[in-house]
């Protein structure tokens, strides 16, 4: 069986190219990148957190995570400006697409009552996230006992220009879409 890239490569690009009329094989659009990303703001206090969650991102994603720093202070927050609140993981080429692989055929799948991601979360420009309430569905990640469940963002960032031709596009590589959509 062909990997994601091979079939998008020799199938989905002539499919999106009849049915969106593209005269140019590189107005077809195609995957840019997958940005996977946690929010950790209670890392100001908790130093460790930052280890421990970055350890399971670089097992989820097999790259590691590079921090997420505060632009500006908010003492509301308690969080002043260069502070650690984050991390991300930029997936580009054959990891990414072994990731959303790995995502359409056993994470989502894993999610309890799932009938499909939402519609509505694409931006305006073609790109679309996912977010995931807790890490631990995925396989790599061990739940412990008395340790906090995170969640995390997975960003899918496409080259069209429009939403349609990106909810087709991720249709096509088997992210399954439904009209009401579930929290997860």
């Amino acid at each position: 069986m062909a990997n994601l890239r091979q079939r998008y490569e020799q199938d989905l690009k002539e499919v999106l190219k009849k049915e969106f009329s593209y005269k140019n094989p590189f107005q077809v659009p195609n995957l840019g990148k997958i940005v996977v990303s946690c929010g950790l703001g209670e890392a100001t206090t908790e130093p460790k957190i930052i280890d421990t969650v970055s350890e399971q991102l670089a097992k989820i994603c097999g790259q590691k995570p590079v921090p997420t720093i505060a632009k500006k202070s908010i003492s509301a927050f308690r969080l002043k400006k260069g502070d650690q609140i984050g991390l991300k993981v930029t997936l580009r080429g054959a990891k990414m697409y072994d990731f959303l692989e790995k995502l359409v055929r056993i994470i989502l799948p894993r999610l309890r009552d799932f009938r499909g991601v939402k519609e509505q979360s694409f931006d305006s420009r073609g790109n679309y996230t996912i977010g995931i309430r807790e890490m631990t569905i995925f396989p790599e990640v061990e739940y412990t006992k008395g340790e906090k469940t995170r969640g995390l963002e997975i960003t899918i960032v496409t080259t069209a220009k429009k939403n349609e031709e990106a909810k087709r596009l991720l249709e096509l590589l088997g992210i399954p879409f439904s009209k009401e959509g579930v929290r997860h």
